[in-house]
């Protein structure tokens, strides 16, 4: 073992002695990087399916939890009046079918409950020749109304951070009618009453064929493939750290 680590930090190898141990260090940090995502990634994903096994929550309920933003994808039920004139659309929504690809809008619409609180509601897609306020009018639902849907969260941009982020108002501008995300904190400074800071993705009912079109956004619960990477990463240290002695006792005898 002593002749073997004097021949490793001689004179010939020890540059290439000291690039096999950054080497090691490195592999060895990326492979626990991968654990550590592993358990990232499960915590999340335990986290969704409690969420998701959580009773109904009512949002018309007086006492509501302090923070629902840790709630995403729990169920909820709410009834109430949209106001139709606050409503405001998301681009690039595309919807799948049997005629393929289809982009368009997503309607989102705040709804106030008679408790006095509202929430914006993701009411549905609509296809692009909706394009107007006016033309979003036809699909009014006057009077009050009940609904179930999903908890979802603000956002300000994509997941990647270089998606195009919503305009800021132009002079004279007092709202935006077009928003790439459903921004809760800036939709609020346009909405004359206080909504919640997290928005419903209303459920499908009995008529689904109907505009605007529902469906509901399914959480991501793959485990991932980190633990695999992770081998992958201690397997090339181990590589590294048996293969290169002997590699270099092999060269040494040649």
């Amino acid at each position: 073992m002593v002749k073997m680590l004097r021949t490793l930090f001689s004179r010939q190898w020890w540059w290439s002695t000291l690039i096999v141990i950054v080497g090691i260090g490195l592999t060895i940090r990326l492979g626990i990087w991968q654990l550590d995502r592993h358990s990232q990634r499960q915590e999340t994903v335990s986290h969704i399916q409690a969420v998701q096994a959580m009773p109904v929550l009512d949002l018309n309920q007086s006492l509501l939890p302090p923070d629902l933003t840790s709630m995403e994808y729990r169920q909820v039920t709410v009834s109430g009046e949209f106001d139709f004139e606050h409503q405001v659309a998301l681009r690039n929504q595309v919807v799948s079918g049997l005629w393929g690809n289809d982009p368009g809008f997503a309607l989102i619409t705040p709804l106030i409950m008679a408790n006095g609180r509202a929430v914006l509601v993701q009411r549905g897609w609509v296809p692009l020749e909706f394009n107007t306020p006016l033309a979003w009018r036809q699909f009014d639902e006057p009077g009050k109304v009940s609904l179930e849907g999903i908890i979802r969260l603000s956002l300000e941009k994509g997941e990647t951070g270089k998606a195009l982020l919503d305009p800021t108002l132009s002079p004279g501008e007092t709202s935006l009618d077009f928003w790439n995300y459903v921004n809760i904190a800036r939709l609020q400074k346009q909405t004359p009453y206080q909504i919640l800071n997290v928005y419903i993705q209303q459920s499908p009912g009995a008529d689904s064929q109907s505009l605007p079109y529902l469906a509901i956004d399914q959480p991501d619960l793959d485990p991932g493939d980190h633990i695999s990477f992770a081998l992958q990463w201690f397997f090339y240290t181990g590589v590294l750290l048996i293969g290169y002695p002997v590699w270099v006792m092999k060269q040494k005898a040649n």
